[in-house]
């Protein structure tokens, strides 16, 4: 039996490895993807287009501008002389800002009345027109504590806040999407492997002169599977040191309890390939049925949209995806250093659902073997 499954392994790792494509597959696009992904895939807002239209020309005002300009939040594109100018640079797209500073601005500041300062923002971009407003508040009342403090103004007593973001005290969205770039990775790789291991066998009609050896079902359903999952730890590895050295995302947990946990991963990617690979005829099916699977598990699996966002009804349907238990085990072990302890209950799903979907598509196969 061993010599067998050995010779099985053997085979697939040929099959893999000969073909230059495939070779991409497994090491070029795990990086290439890391690197797009690590780079283009960020909620950080910066170099916002701003538009200024100050209608007061005073020195208080030009205080305020410079305040918005001298951060890397804020660009100036342009100073204008009516709102019509400025609703035309939104609707043209070269401006995603505008700061409108009232005629009456620095008497007010004197009078110490308060002052009115209009903010509008292209809505049109509902990711970031919230970050702009609250950047824009944040400078504007950072402007007018400062002019207290210079005018010797009294100030009522406040509570001081001393906020601290804990595992990521810079707020960086990186080290929220690279560890989900992993295991996007992972179930990218392993599923494009094992859905195209037994069609390609039924399309370059080999699938019968090997059901009519000594081999079994279950050597070779290991045979085909095993290969892929060494290939996809192989993955791991690899995305986790372009992540850790070329990022500077932080490994604050134990290397061994994700690669236990990628195991596990790994059965659901291979379960659900290899039922694809025994459903259909040719690869170009194959692989058009994994993107269908990939998809919706991407959108439900918290790795770009919140689950406490989405329907009650849509968050029970998560538990069945084992990419939403993968990527909160990847972020744990990257940002927090939690271990077993703490998320067992993630390792008990993937379990469950890995050995389920391992389980469904080996009986589907035992139907088309002879």
């Amino acid at each position: 039996m061993t010599e067998r499954l050995l010779q099985m392994m053997i085979k697939e790792f040929i099959q893999v490895f000969r073909d230059p494509r495939m070779r991409a597959v497994v090491i070029v696009v795990p990086l290439l993807q890391t690197l797009v992904f690590g780079y283009a895939v960020t909620t950080d807002v910066k170099n916002i287009q701003t538009v200024i239209f100050d209608e007061d020309r005073s020195s208080s005002s030009r205080a305020l501008i410079y305040k918005f300009i001298s951060t890397s939040y804020f660009v100036l594109e342009n100073s204008i002389s009516n709102a019509e100018e400025g609703l035309s640079s939104l609707d043209r797209g070269q401006a995603e800002l505008i700061i409108r500073i009232p005629p009456d601005f620095q008497e007010r500041l004197i009078n110490s009345s308060p002052p009115r300062i209009q903010i509008i923002i292209d809505g049109s971009n509902a990711l970031t027109a919230g970050v702009i407003l609250s950047y824009s508040q944040g400078i504007i009342l950072n402007y007018l504590s400062e002019r207290l403090l210079t005018q010797h103004h009294p100030s009522p007593p406040g509570i001081e806040v001393h906020a601290r973001a804990w595992y990521n005290s810079n707020l960086q969205s990186k080290l929220f999407y690279i560890p989900g770039v992993l295991v996007m990775m992972v179930m990218i790789i392993t599923l494009l492997l094992s859905s195209m291991s037994i069609v390609r066998e039924k399309e370059i009609g080999t699938i019968e002169q090997i059901m009519v050896t000594p081999i079994k079902k279950g050597e070779f359903i290991a045979g085909k599977t095993l290969p892929f999952a060494l290939i996809g730890m192989m993955d791991v590895l690899l995305v986790c040191l372009v992540a850790v050295f070329w990022f500077k995302v932080p490994f604050r947990g134990n290397l061994l309890w994700l690669v236990a946990a990628n195991s596990l991963f790994l059965l659901s990617t291979l379960g659900v390939g290899l039922f694809i690979s025994t459903l259909s005829s040719t690869q170009q099916q194959a692989m058009l049925s994994t993107f269908f699977f990939m998809v919706p598990a991407l959108l439900l699996s918290g790795f770009i949209f919140p689950l406490s966002n989405m329907p009650s009804w849509i968050q029970y349907l998560t538990y069945l995806n084992p990419l939403r238990y993968m990527i909160i085990i990847t972020r744990g072990i990257f940002l927090k250093g939690i271990g077993f302890d703490v998320l067992y209950p993630q390792f008990i799903g993937l379990t469950v659902i890995g050995i389920s979907l391992l389980g469904m598509a080996s009986m589907k196969f035992t139907k088309t073997w002879k």
